[in-house]
């Protein structure tokens, strides 16, 4: 697991965006994130989802999150500008941007895979990361010290037979990143890197390998010192990198 021993207060008056805020990684680091005292926004499809990790945050004493219902797989350009507007009026900046949010597809051939899955897959996992980062680059650019993280796997590094479109969303989220990095790498404010979660608890995980006994690998919780480590001012310096979180 990646060595890092978080502060209390590692996080404190800083603003992050997660995506895919209301369920498993995207769920857990949202709300270490707020418990390490930053100001989290919590964006995703399902909005009962979102006011559960909401209420969590709120009932711990953790500074007030806000919520955002958003669907990655529909929202177009005018969208992404009204979340924009919307957040540089509530907050003036971000601090941060989890890019977590993201869809398996289906495990089969290419020969077979399926070109509307092909392409709902594509949408969600590297169009849409494009369009917000674009989007929010303003307000990321007015931090002091900002962390853009993209959401990687090891299907994205080496690709495997039968992982078809999640593999190839992965690979482009590498270079999406690398892309990123490269052009602010003298920005001075602002660092973009890759997490590789690798095999943890969730429910894609679940789907992926449902022959896998799910307690062989760790939970989200027990993956997030390199989230934070990444979040916090230790990491500035770090740019264009795809690190491991086991």
């Amino acid at each position: 697991m990646f060595d890092y021993q978080a502060p209390d207060n590692l996080l404190d008056k800083r603003i992050i965006l997660v995506t895919g805020a209301g369920a498993g990684i995207g769920r857990t680091a949202a709300i270490s994130f707020a418990a390490h005292g930053a100001t989290v926004i919590l964006l995703g499809r399902t909005e009962d989802k979102l006011e559960q990790v909401y209420d969590e945050i709120e009932a711990a004493g953790y500074p007030q999150p806000a919520l955002i219902p958003f669907n990655l797989e529909t929202a177009g350009e005018t969208d992404y500008d009204n979340l924009a507007a919307t957040l540089e009026q509530e907050f003036g900046r971000l601090d941060g941007i989890l890019h977590n949010a993201g869809v398996l597809g289906l495990r089969t051939p290419i020969e077979s895979y399926d070109p509307t899955v092909w392409q709902q897959v594509l949408q969600i996992n590297v169009n849409a990361a494009f369009m917000m980062t674009q989007a929010l680059l303003s307000l990321v650019q007015e931090s002091t010290d900002a962390s853009v993280v993209f959401t990687s796997s090891g299907v994205g590094r080496q690709g495997r037979a039968y992982w078809g479109a999640y593999s190839v969303s992965k690979f482009a989220t590498e270079g999406m990143m690398q892309v990123l990095a490269d052009e602010l790498e003298h920005s001075g404010n602002v660092r973009v890197n890759c997490i590789n979660p690798g095999a943890t608890r969730t429910n894609m995980r679940a789907t992926a390998y449902p022959g896998e006994n799910p307690a062989t690998n760790p939970t989200p919780e027990e993956i997030m010192p390199l989230y934070l480590f990444l979040f916090g001012p230790d990491s500035k310096g770090t740019n264009g990198q795809s690190l491991n979180a086991q």
